[in-house]
Formats: C-alpha cells, structure tokens, sequence
C-alpha cells in the first residue's frame, strides 16, 4: 500500500490551520479540475487534492491520519499500518463514497468500494444487490448552470466464489440550482444482485451520488447568497468609487457609496446561487485596507487629515 502524504498534497505544513488548508485546496482544485484543466494527469492530480481535503478538513480524520503518519512503517511492500489499526467507525461512508479515493484512504478510513446500505435477502436464493455511494464535486459556477459530468465507480461483482471490483462509466445530469450536500439516486446502477437475482435488474442496488460544492478561491456560499469581499483603499470608502467585482457569471460595474464602512453589506440582486424554488443575491463586503508602504508625502498628507478630520471612532469608551 502505498502512503499518501496529504500535506505535501496539499503544500502546506503538518500544523496548518484549517484556513490554510481551505485555501491551497481552493488554489489547487481550481488548478487540477478536470473542466478546467485539458492536461492528461490533471483528473488524477485533482482526485488527489480532495481525497486529501477530505482528510485535512475534518478534525477526526486528520488525527487518526497524523496517527498513522507518525506511527506506520515502511517497507519494499509499501506503507504498514501499525500493529492492531483499526479503521474508524463509519469511516468515509459518513460524507459520501471513496469510490474515487485511493486504496491508502479506504485502508485508513474503512470505506471499501462501495458503503452498503442494505445487503439483505427476499429468499435463500435471491439477494438484493449493495447501494453504492460516491461523492461528486462540482463548482459553484456549474451548480447554477448545471452540467453534464462523466462518472466513473467500481462496483463489487459477486461471482459465487468471491468479489471482484468493475469500473463503470455514465454520463449523469447535475440539475441546475443542486445544493451541496444533496443526493442523486440512480437506480439500478449499484451492484448486482447475487444468486438468481444477478439476472434480475431490478434486485440491482442504487448508485448515490452526494454532491459537494469545491470551495471558491472568491466566493462563500450562505445559503443560496455568495459573499464577496471587497477590499477598499480608505480614500476609495470615504469618497466612494466604482468598481468591476466579479460573479458567478462574468463581471459587473459596482457603486460603493461614500463613507462606506468596514463589514457594509452591498446586495446585488439575482447573482447569487439558484434553488429549485428561489434566485440568491451576491453580498459585497467591504473590507478597508491600508497601504503596506507609505511615503512621506502620504505621511504629510495623513496628518493633516487627522488634524482636521475630528472624528473619534473610540467615543463610546469614555461613557
């Protein structure tokens, strides 16, 4: 078995935080997406970024991680857990299949091919084939479009003796306006049944898929609103100013008024994500910033704003 080291996946240190993290994986992902990317290994490339957000992410997964990272062995064979590893309970079956993730992930986390939801029997010789379960990230850009995706999944044939994995391919339609965290259930699209039932499609088990949004290097999603901050030089909130920001769907001319504050709201109706039922808005954030450099004529000028500018922004300290 061969160790995957999420952190060097990823590019950030073994004591990141989860901000940083969020944030190489936003970078990578936008990098490796197979949409976006036409290179021959970027699918490949891509598939390890999540598998190691997946881990990183959650603070379970990562200490039982940085516990096997620490204590496993290694050898000509590969990677060795340590002695008496026991994967987690429930493992990656509770965020959705690995059926894209490595065989590393599915020892660790005890996911295996495919999470059964029910392996139960009519008879003694017809068998209901397993529900299998994947994840299936999407962009946010493809969430209010909605797409067409290719899908691939192993599946666990049961030939009377043993259990083989197949791969499967479909093409499957991601509605627009899907949320993250929704499932799609494809009928029939499971493993077969076993025994007589293995001729009998409609003892076949279900393929769900469990949509995940991949974060955006820009955007929060809340609810069906985006948000977006708008960083703003001071003179820029004072005295207002138009900007271009982006959306979802290309970029807009945007009015900031003047004495705009840090953390104002700007609502842009109707550019935000879309429900079955409702269209979001996109929410402008402003954020001042100050110049990291200052020269001295800036110096001048900035005290000689203060001295005639007698706002005090601590008043309410003195009551």
């Amino acid at each position: 078995m061969e160790f995957k080291d999420y952190y060097k996946i990823l590019g950030v240190e073994e004591n990141a935080e989860l901000k940083d993290i969020k944030k190489a994986y936003r970078k990578l992902a936008l990098m490796f997406h197979p949409d976006m990317n036409p290179d021959s290994g970027a699918e490949e490339k891509f598939k390890q970024v999540a598998e190691a957000y997946e881990v990183l992410k959650d603070d379970t997964k990562r200490a039982e991680y940085d516990d096997m990272k620490r204590y496993g062995s290694s050898s000509e064979q590969g990677f060795k857990a340590p002695p008496g590893w026991r994967p987690s309970e429930g493992g990656a079956g509770n965020s959705g299949s690995s059926a894209d993730f490595s065989d590393f992930f599915n020892s660790v986390f005890g996911a295996g091919q495919g999470h059964s939801r029910h392996a139960g029997h009519q008879n003694s010789e017809l068998f209901k084939g397993q529900d299998l379960d994947m994840e299936v990230p999407i962009f946010l850009e493809e969430s209010v479009a909605g797409i067409t995706k290719n899908i691939e999944f192993m599946v666990p044939v049961f030939d009377g003796r043993k259990t083989q994995h197949t791969k499967k391919s479909l093409k499957v339609k991601i509605p627009a306006g899907i949320a993250d965290g929704e499932r799609i259930r494809l009928k029939g699209q499971g493993a077969p049944g076993q025994g007589s039932a293995s001729n009998n499609n409609k003892l076949n088990g279900d393929l769900f898929l469990h949509v995940r949004l991949v974060p955006h290097p820009l955007f929060d999603v809340q609810g069906i609103n985006l948000l977006l901050t708008v960083t703003l030089n001071p003179w820029e909130a004072a005295l207002g100013t138009k900007l271009e920001v982006p959306t979802l769907n290309g970029k807009i001319n945007l009015n900031i008024p003047a004495a705009s504050r840090s953390g104002k709201k700007l609502r842009i109706k109707g550019k935000g994500l879309k429900s079955k039922t409702a269209q979001g808005d996109l929410l402008a954030i402003i954020k001042i910033d100050i110049p990291p450099n200052t020269s001295d004529e800036a110096k001048r000028l900035w005290k000689q704003l203060a001295e005639v500018e007698k706002y005090n922004p601590r008043e309410d300290w003195s009551n």
